[in-house]
C-alpha cells in the first residue's frame, strides 16, 4: 500500500489538513517501516509532522507500530524501561549510568536502550558502558539472558530495531530531527511496566505521558533532564510528570543540595565515573546527580522510600567494595 494517502491527511491545506489518529499512525508506522516504503513521502510525513506537531496519538500510533515489528520479547519483562537517546552536547558525564546500576541493585531489572555513538568522545553512553560493567548485548536474546543473570543491560537501538535506526539516520539528510526520537524514547521494547524518561524540551513532558497512558503503561516519570537524559540536577527542584497505576500524576523532584552550579560542573574526565562508583574519588556534586536520580527511578518502579533506599545502596556498595 501507498502512503500517499496518509501524506494527503497531514497536508491537505488550511483548514482541511488534520492530525493522524491513532489507528491511521499506526498503519503509516506499519508502511513506513517496510522495505518498499517509498523514502520522499517517508520524509514528508515526518517533516509535515514536526511543521504541526505532534499529538500523542500519533506518537502511541507509531511507538505501537514499531513495537510489533520487534516481535515478542524473549524472556522475562524487566522491572523498569530506562531509554537513552539525547545527543548529549549540552551535558557532562553520563551520571545516570551509576543511578541505574544502582537501581538494578535493588532487585530492579533495568533495560537501557538507545543510539548514543553520535556523542563526542569522552561524554559517550557507550564508552563508559565496559569500564562500569553494563553489558551491551548484540541481540534481545542476549540482552534477557544478561537481564536475568545482572539485572541490567544496555541494548543498542540498531541491533534490535535497524528500521527505527535508519529513520533516525534520516536526520543527516533532511537537516532536522523528526518524531522518531520521541517514539523511540516511547518504545518500551521488553514491555517493562515502568519506565523514566528524559526529555529536553519541556513541552514534550506531557506529550509523552500522554501517549504513554493511549500505551497502556503503568508507571512513568518524565523528567527534563541533562542533556535531555532522564538525569535529575540535585541543585533544582524540577517539575516532572507522568503516570502512576496508569493515571496522570504530576509531582516535584526535590532539591536535595544548595548549590549554583551545572551538571557539566561535576567531573569531565571520563575516568570520574569509575573512581567514584569504586570509591577512588569523592565528589559531593556527582554523588547527589546520581543519587537523586536512583531515587526517582526507583519510585518510579514502585519502590517505598527511595531517598532512603538510593542512599542505602549506596553506602552498601561502598562497603562491598571495601570488604
Amino acid at each position: 500500500m501507498s502512503l500517499a494517502p496518509y501524506v494527503r491527511i497531514l497536508a491537505r491545506g488550511q483548514g482541511r489538513a488534520r492530525s493522524f489518529t491513532m489507528d491511521e499512525a499506526f498503519e503509516a508506522m506499519r508502511l513506513i517501516l517496510s522495505p518498499e516504503a517509498d523514502r520522499e513521502a517517508v520524509g514528508a510525513i515526518l517533516m509535515l509532522m514536526r511543521m504541526k506537531g505532534e499529538t500523542a496519538e500519533e506518537i502511541a500510533g507509531f511507538a505501537a507500530a514499531a513495537r510489533t515489528d520487534l516481535g515478542p520479547w524473549p524472556g522475562e519483562a524487566p522491572a523498569l524501561d530506562w531509554p537513552t537517546y539525547a545527543a548529549g552536547r549540552s551535558r557532562g558525564l553520563p551520571w545516570f549510568l551509576l543511578s541505574a546500576r544502582l537501581v538494578a541493585s535493588a532487585g530492579v531489572p533495568v533495560l537501557l536502550h538507545g543510539w548514543n555513538s553520535h556523542q563526542s568522545k569522552g561524554a559517550s553512553v557507550r564508552d563508559a558502558l565496559g569500564p562500569l560493567g553494563i553489558p551491551q548485548p548484540g541481540s534481545t536474546e542476549a540482552a534477557a539472558d544478561a537481564l536475568g543473570r545482572k539485572g541490567l543491560a544496555y541494548l543498542p537501538l540498531e541491533t534490535f530495531s535497524p528500521g527505527l535506526m535508519s529513520l533516525l539516520r534520516l536526520r543527516d539528510v533532511l537537516g532536522l530531527r523528526s518524531c522518531v526520537n520521541t517514539v523511540c524514547r516511547m518504545l518500551n521494547p521488553a514491555a517493562a511496566p515502568a519506565a523514566v524518561q528524559g526529555v529536553f524540551h519541556p513541552s514534550y513532558r506531557e506529550l509523552q505521558a500522554d501517549a504513554a497512558r493511549l500505551l497502556a503503561l503503568d508507571r512513568l516519570t518524565v523528567l527534563k533532564g541533562g542533556g535531555g537524559e532522564f538525569e535529575h540536577h540535585p541543585a533544582k527542584d524540577i517539575a516532572i510528570f507522568g503516570l502512576r497505576d496508569g493515571q496522570p500524576w504530576t509531582g516535584l523532584t526535590g532539591q536535595p543540595l544548595d548549590a549554583h552550579r551545572r551538571l557539566a560542573d561535576a567531573p569531565s574526565d571520563p575516568g570520574a565515573l569509575t573512581a567514584i562508583w569504586t570509591g577512588e574519588r569523592q565528589d559531593d556534586f556527582a554523588e547527589a546527580i546520581v543519587l537523586s536520580t536512583a531515587a526517582l527511578a526507583l519510585d518510579t518502579a514502585g519502590i517505598a522510600e527511595p531517598e532512603a533506599t538510593a542512599r542505602n545502596l549506596w553506602d552498601a556498595r561502598a562497603r562491598d567494595l571495601a570488604a
